[in-house]
């Protein structure tokens, strides 16, 4: 199926709208002590599609994360790519060929790709997987999952993780729609929370490196909050400062922080890759809440986003359903209130290459599983 893989220089990473993918996030991984690879991939199209006949090739690139677990063993990891999306029938077998494309190009002690895909869950397709109010029950059992996802394949060696690194849940807003389009599609209680934002005064701003201290202050408050564990500074100051500008993708980082009487009330992240604005990291004041900051926080990066030529944005996270005992909850109600379109991903997928070691690192992993935050 793979008819050609080819490693290439990190800047020739071809643009993307997925941050985890462009030349910029390497960069990121690289100041942060972590290795990267990238490769060019050919199939046919026929290969990919169901109902194809196209015998022409589809050109393709990812990004992969080389991460040491231990002192004599790592793991291979595509966050959220590849990003080309097969036909449902062929993701298994298109996964599994290009896996064995790759065993020959990663290092001897790797014992494992684990590709994070963006691609949507074949259960946000399924009408079994809803109740009848059209709420999304979730993915069945595990076991089910795989012997659906290694359908068409050799090897059947295709493993559900334990857990999702990146959140596998989201919600997209059409930044085409104009900005009174995406007020009206608003709950009536998120619109009403930015126009009081308004009146009370808050305001956004984009802020430099120079104010990193502002936000990792806010960030602290955020994390002790909501007990998470907290980054050092040098994390956000790395992600701020990255640049790929001599790259095929690079990114445009924007600090945005809200006050009151230059009061910080609220900051985040926002990046602008591709088409698409991705709020990234966000936190906000244990006080003064009653401002709404974030949600002026929220509206301004939309029109940022749009302004910059971003067709969409990304919230980045949420729990999978409306579910009050799932840390993420607060998220979902939070920002499910912009009216927006949820979005399911597929989440981890492993492909053992040391079946055994892989085995008791995955054990290992299941011990200390967690929701990300």
């Amino acid at each position: 199926m793979i008819a050609d893989l080819v490693d290439k220089e990190i800047k020739e990473i071809y643009k993307t709208s997925i941050i985890q993918q462009t030349a910029y996030w390497s960069e990121v991984k690289k100041l942060q002590g972590v290795d990267s690879l990238a490769f060019n991939f050919k199939v046919k199209k026929r290969e990919l599609f169901a109902d194809s006949t196209d015998e022409s090739y589809f050109i393709g690139d990812f990004l992969i994360i080389t991460q040491a677990i231990d002192k004599d063993h790592s793991i291979a990891y595509v966050p959220y790519g590849p990003e080309i999306e097969p036909s449902e029938e062929n993701q298994g077998y298109f996964l599994e060929q290009l896996s064995e494309s790759l065993r020959h190009y990663l290092p001897k002690n790797c014992i494992m790709i684990r590709y994070d895909l963006s691609w949507e869950s074949l259960w946000a397709k399924d009408e079994d997987c809803y109740d009848i109010h059209g709420n999304w029950i979730g993915v069945p059992d595990k076991r089910i999952q795989e012997l659906r996802y290694n359908f068409n394949t050799e090897n059947w060696n295709l493993k559900k993780a334990n857990t999702d690194i990146l959140p596998s849940n989201t919600i997209f807003m059409n930044l085409r729609n104009s900005e009174d389009q995406l007020l009206g599609m608003m709950k009536p209680k998120t619109r009403y929370n930015i126009n009081l934002s308004t009146r009370k005064g808050v305001q956004v701003k984009s802020l430099g490196l120079e104010s990193l201290d502002i936000w990792y202050e806010l960030y602290r408050q955020t994390a002790q909050r909501n007990n998470f564990f907290l980054h050092d500074i040098q994390y956000f100051r790395i992600v701020l400062s990255a640049r790929a500008n001599d790259t095929q993708s690079p990114a445009d980082v924007y600090l945005l922080v809200a006050e009151v009487d230059e009061k910080p009330l609220a900051a985040m992240f926002l990046v602008v890759s591709g088409n698409r604005g991705t709020y990234l990291y966000g936190a906000s004041a244990t006080e003064n809440r009653n401002y709404m900051a974030t949600y002026a926080l929220q509206w301004k990066a939309m029109q940022v986003a749009k302004d910059k030529g971003c067709t969409e944005y990304d919230f980045f996270g949420i729990s999978p359903q409306a579910d009050p005992s799932h840390p993420m909850y607060g998220l979902y109600r939070f920002k499910s209130g912009f009216g927006g379109q949820i979005y399911h991903r597929m989440g981890c997928w492993d492909y053992p290459l040391d079946k055994e070691k892989y085995s008791f690192y995955a054990s290992m992993e299941f011990q200390n599983q967690s929701y990300h935050l």
